[in-house]
């Protein structure tokens, strides 16, 4: 019989990094957190970790494990929180941050949406590419794209599949040309963003060959990735973009995706809060709601 807590352990040690790490986060020691992880690898009869004096990383069973192991305690906090749900009003004051493309074009009116069907939600939205201060804005959530740079925040995804892609219009294509490896993109004109203070301008790509890194440049750079996206629609140039914000613009035509999906980085959306303690019933209800409008969204 596998341990919840087991599975816990090791989902965290991989965000931490290490046994040491993990059993900080987990107020457990060192040895309880190892002990953890050898109980859950002899239930599955496989080694998650290959162990060395300086390091630890994941096996190849433990790479294929991990996903499960996050959607399990995933399904099981959801669980907890449909309970709650039906004890808890959603009501009160929600103060939400959300990235300025998939805001505006996508959040917005699933938001307007989310408020009809709970009236007594009051609002508080901060649109921004910049990464938001959950603590220092006094906010109950944020949603974000990317891997989380810290793992004391709470993480609850919206749509764990989602990726980067490189497109641009069909009239800058007709005009310039399809580049047909990421290298040649180095002769293109490529919109860059901005956030905090560092340009995104050396675009990485899985490819058959492992990861490759394109310095790329061009006469465009903006802290909106909206104007990005708008740029690229108006044929000003190529733009790498998650793929959700800019699916409406494939679908239409809009756009046109240069290199095959499985190039693009990955770029999971996610609602994250400073805390389990954040996790109020409207925190709760609007990331069930807005899973599901990913999700329909992404198979329409």
């Amino acid at each position: 019989m596998i341990r919840i807590d087991d599975l816990q352990v090791f989902v965290t040690t991989i965000s931490a990094g290490s046994f040491s790490a993990a059993a900080r986060l987990l107020d457990i020691s060192p040895a309880l957190a190892s002990v953890a992880v050898q109980r859950l690898e002899a239930s599955l009869g496989v080694r998650l970790f290959v162990r060395s004096t300086r390091r630890l990383r994941l096996s190849d069973d433990g790479e294929r494990y991990l996903a499960h192991a996050r959607r399990a305690l995933e399904v099981l906090e959801d669980g907890e929180h449909a309970l709650a749900e039906g004890r808890d009003e959603v009501a009160g004051t929600l103060r939400l941050s959300v990235p300025s493309d998939i805001g505006r074009n996508l959040l917005l009116p699933w938001l307007d949406e989310f408020q009809q069907m709970h009236p007594k939600v009051l609002l508080q939205l901060r649109v921004s590419d910049q990464v938001a201060d959950l603590f220092g804005e006094h906010l109950d959530a944020s949603i974000r794209y990317g891997q989380l740079a810290d793992s004391s925040l709470v993480s609850l995804m919206l749509a764990p599949s989602n990726r980067r892609t490189v497109c641009a219009s069909p009239d800058y294509i007709a005009r310039h040309g399809l580049p047909k490896t990421p290298g040649e993109l180095s002769g293109h004109n490529c919109l860059r963003y901005v956030m905090g203070e560092q340009t995104y301008e050396r675009w990485i790509f899985q490819t058959a060959n492992g990861l490759e890194t394109v310095q790329v440049a061009g006469d465009r750079i903006s802290d909106d990735a909206d104007i990005a996206r708008r740029w690229a629609v108006a044929g000003q140039g190529i733009v790498y973009k998650s793929k959700l914000d800019v699916l409406d613009d494939l679908r239409s035509g809009r756009l046109v995706e240069i290199f095959p999906a499985e190039y693009g980085q990955p770029a999971p959306l996610q609602l994250v809060c400073a805390h389990r303690t954040s996790l109020t019933p409207a925190v709760q209800v609007l990331r069930a709601f807005l899973s599901a409008r990913c999700e329909r969204y992404i198979n329409e």
